[in-house]
């Protein structure tokens, strides 16, 4: 994430270490919007911890042999001056995960770390908290469990006044939720849970973004819907929740994007959601996109993208569940103003725009009817062959719309749609096909007129070419029973005699 950074040796900037945090967790960010997936994160932008390293570069050590992290650990336990510069060494060998191995399976090299992570000596104690964090980082699960007996530590100061033990401490607990249930298991009763929701009322950007990096950890463990996401809404976390997402770029791009996921966690998660209903989150996501939109008429920030997609995914959500919704139609160009921005640099927004523009116009007339008069639909057609997903999407769209009616099918059809239509029903994508298939149906229900103007445009074989196919052929049929009864013919009726 971005949390802001001093510079330490080297004279790096605090711009230049945010720009290399951004770059290192792309692809995690990536894979997060095409999967729920938990992630780990690195707070090391001094990495030049061991004399001869070079300062800033992100070389991993190799590793050591056994005696050797035995002398380290043995450097640590001597109480001499030299100790901190001992533990920075230490530091910079657990950067290796084989290393990380040997280090836990010595006798007393966790206890001795915590001993240091609970000194006065406030210097010990940072040098310390790194080493741990180094090794929260393994995705070795038994290097994260034998980290257990700090956990109750590393919550305890959490309410201290050191903002970097706070914020190294808060990414070492998100990383170490995610290898071990053993771990999760032994936080949820150290009341992790009432701690994140104390450390959330903190005015620190670097704090808060932390403590949203922890949240959604939790929030995407196997057990969160029936031993997490309770406790998370019984507690004041949603209060606090909503609006830091809602502040979008006035509080902090970096904390309003992980409580954004934090959000989405919980709604795609959780059937129940009328605590976050009671709060008034459709609303004020609805809201926050309109927000979001007017930014980009403005010029758009770095990195909006990032908070668009998970806001997109809450909102299409809880109209999924709910079917509460208000009719603002500035909703419908907000989303096109999104597409049309990132559509070329950020083509996965397109899948967000067209699910949520798919919930907005399911069961509304109001949408369906705004979407047409404010003559979004030719932008709409436009999106049909953008990609596989997009032609389902769009497709479907279109058939919540003419379900409406006659009055709808007829100023879709103002449009060159049927001639859009016919290459669909020749690619490979069954899915796709059956949609089409679909909305011809609608078509030519409301619109009779439709299905010979069809037939005039060579829609008579394309039909034909899927009445062998056991998924399509019956609907296939239907429509050949319509597109071949004479002018005047009953349309409905046509579709009975086939079917029946």
């Amino acid at each position: 994430m971005w949390g802001r950074r001093r510079a330490r040796r080297g004279g790096r900037s605090a711009e230049e270490l945010r720009v290399r945090r951004r770059e290192r967790e792309a692809a995690l960010r990536k894979a997060r919007r095409e999967e729920q997936l938990v992630s780990k994160r690195l707070l090391r932008e001094d990495s030049a911890a061991e004399e001869g390293a070079q300062d800033g570069a992100d070389v991993v050590p190799e590793p050591l042999s056994e005696d050797e992290v035995l002398e380290l650990l043995r450097g640590v336990q001597r109480g001499s001056e030299d100790r901190k510069r001992s533990l920075g060494r230490l530091r910079w060998a657990l950067q290796n995960e084989e290393t990380q191995q040997k280090f836990v399976r010595l006798d007393g090299s966790i206890r001795t770390l915590t001993g240091l992570f609970t000194s006065s000596l406030a210097q010990l104690q940072l040098e310390a908290a790194r080493c741990l964090h180094e090794l929260s980082h393994s995705s070795v699960p038994s290097v994260a469990e034998a980290c257990l007996p700090v956990t109750s530590y590393l919550l305890t100061y959490l309410s201290g006044h050191s903002l970097e033990l706070t914020e190294l401490c808060l990414y070492t607990l998100g990383n170490l939720v995610v290898e071990s249930e053993a771990v999760r298991r032994q936080l949820l009763p150290q009341g992790i849970i009432p701690v994140l929701a104390s450390c959330i009322q903190s005015p620190h950007e670097a704090v808060l973004e932390g403590v949203g990096y922890v949240l959604s950890q939790l929030l995407q463990a196997k057990e969160a819907p029936t031993e997490i996401i309770p406790l998370v809404l019984d507690s004041l976390l949603p209060q606090h929740m909503l609006p830091l997402v809602c502040s979008g770029l006035k509080a902090g791009m970096g904390a309003a994007v992980e409580f954004a996921w934090c959000l989405h966690y919980i709604i795609c998660r959780h059937e129940d959601n009328t605590v976050l209903l009671a709060l008034g989150a459709v609303p004020a996501l609805t809201s926050l996109l309109l927000d979001l939109a007017s930014q980009i008429l403005q010029g758009t920030p770095e990195g909006l993208e990032l908070l668009v997609c998970p806001v997109l995914r809450c909102l299409g959500n809880l109209l999924a569940q709910t079917g509460c919704q208000g009719q603002d139609g500035r909703l419908l160009i907000a989303l096109f103003l999104i597409l049309q921005c990132f559509l070329q640099q950020h083509p996965f927004l397109l899948q967000e725009c067209l699910w949520l523009l798919n919930n907005l116009t399911a069961d509304d007339p109001f949408f369906c009817s705004a979407l047409l008069s404010l003559e979004l639909l030719p932008a709409l057609l436009q999106l049909l062959t953008c990609s596989q997903m997009a032609t389902v999407l769009v497709l479907t769209v279109l058939c919540n719309v003419a379900e409406k009616g006659a009055l709808q099918c007829q100023q879709l059809l103002q449009q060159p749609l049927l001639a859009q239509l016919l290459p669909l029903l020749t690619v490979p994508e069954p899915e796709a096909v059956g949609q089409c298939l679909e909305l011809l149906h609608l078509l030519f229900l409301h619109c009779p007129e439709a299905a010979a103007d069809f037939s005039r445009q060579g829609g008579h074989q394309a039909l034909e070419q899927h009445q062998s196919s056991p998924e399509l052929q019956e609907r296939a049929q239907a429509l050949l029973g319509m597109v071949r009864q004479p002018p005047g013919a009953s349309a409905c009726q046509a579709t009975l005699a086939v079917l029946s």
